[in-house]
């Protein structure tokens, strides 16, 4: 009988949304209009600046952060001869969410300058043997854990960029990176049902944000066993949750809020009428701009400290949270333009400081920039 119930109240409540399609079931007028705010556009000028960040790391092999469980002594190695696919841009994670960068700006902009050689970079990294050893890497001892679940999302929002991309290159470089897809999604299929307790830190292990992007791929594919595990988990983990303890935020090395990134899952989740009496309960305070440490800003002391850089993302990926989370509210509700006026600030402080001349964070934030610029678009 409780199984029942559960599916029952998962049938209720449950509507479909994604940042990819956000708005498919709403009005038009029910959306911020985008035009009355003065916001850097994502143009070619601007995407022609930030391919060149992503390209320029995403086959530089060091600096590099390995996060490697070592079995034996033979398995003291580099980078590309562990990643062959992956192995730029500092880490395993920058790398892939570099990629889908990549990616993202050849379908949206065609005439990038670095076309040809992007596409050859990829072409180079994406490879049925290279991710044949990537897989591989995976399924060894002790690599349970590996890039999980950050790293785990970012792989199949790539996989899902390529899905939703018709071009025979793009056709290509998804033929050859499905097994690694595949071998994640059973990562999550096998992981969450085990895992009795959300994680809600602000950094990588994040479960909010990890479930976000790999519910996009299930929906965008048509995986509807991945799509089942991450709707109920997500039900389990924060469908109760009331009064969020957002004004202790942020951490001093977050680059997700926990609170927003928890919004952006449900509004995925929950209709629109769910979403909006969860949200009303969760953040109960935002229409009346509290608490202020969540709309403002993170101080960025250091852009030169790996650590420390990391709320440069924060900013980016609290705006990107805000856009959608507006979008996802009715057109009357009292936060809307709460939201999107925090959004916006966010956005125009973080955006300049994306090129610091530091390779902290020059190997990363434009993806961020990137995955708020179409969050915005919606």
């Amino acid at each position: 009988m409780k199984r029942f119930t559960f599916n029952l109240l998962i049938m209720v409540i449950i509507l479909p949304i994604g940042c990819n399609n956000v708005n498919r079931n709403r009005e038009k007028e029910d959306n911020i209009d985008i035009d009355r705010i003065n916001l850097p556009v994502l143009d070619i000028e601007t995407a022609n600046h930030l391919s060149k960040l992503a390209y320029n790391c995403i086959s530089r092999e060091y600096p590099n952060k390995l996060s490697h469980v070592m079995n034996d002594a033979t398995e003291v190695l580099g980078p590309e001869v562990l990643h062959p696919a992956f192995y730029g841009c500092f880490d395993w994670h920058s790398t892939v969410h570099g990629h889908w960068m990549l990616v993202k700006l050849l379908k949206n902009f065609p005439d990038l300058k670095l076309r040809n050689d992007i596409r050859a970079a990829i072409d180079k990294n994406i490879t049925k043997e290279n991710i044949a050893k990537e897989v591989e890497y995976l399924h060894q001892p002790g690599r349970r854990s590996f890039e999980r679940t950050y790293g785990w999302a970012w792989l199949l929002k790539l996989a899902e960029e390529l899905y939703l991309w018709d071009d025979p290159q793009g056709n290509k470089w998804l033929e050859n990176l499905q097994p690694l897809a595949d071998a994640i999604t059973n990562r999550y299929i096998e992981f969450l049902p085990k895992q009795t307790y959300p994680i809600r830190r602000g950094v990588h292990p994040n479960t909010a944000f990890g479930i976000s992007f790999a519910l996009d791929y299930a929906r965008a594919s048509g995986k509807i066993e991945l799509e089942k595990v991450l709707v109920e988990r997500s039900i389990t983990y924060y469908f109760n949750d009331t009064n969020a303890p957002a004004s202790w935020e942020p951490d001093g090395d977050d680059f997700l809020s926990p609170s927003l990134q928890e919004c952006d899952l449900m509004r995925r989740v929950l209709n629109q009428e769910n979403f909006t009496k969860w949200f009303n309960k969760y953040l109960p305070g935002i229409a009346d701009g509290e608490p202020q440490t969540l709309l403002e800003p993170a101080t960025v002391g250091d852009r030169s400290d790996p650590k420390i850089v990391h709320l440069d993302g924060l900013n980016l990926s609290r705006a990107w949270c805000m856009f959608s989370i507006t979008n996802a509210l009715p057109v009357d509700h009292p936060a809307k333009n709460v939201l999107f006026d925090a959004g916006k600030k966010h956005a125009l402080d973080a955006l300049p400081n994306i090129t610091s001349g530091n390779y902290e964070g020059e190997h990363w934030l434009a993806s961020f920039a990137v995955y708020m610029f179409s969050c915005l678009d919606q």
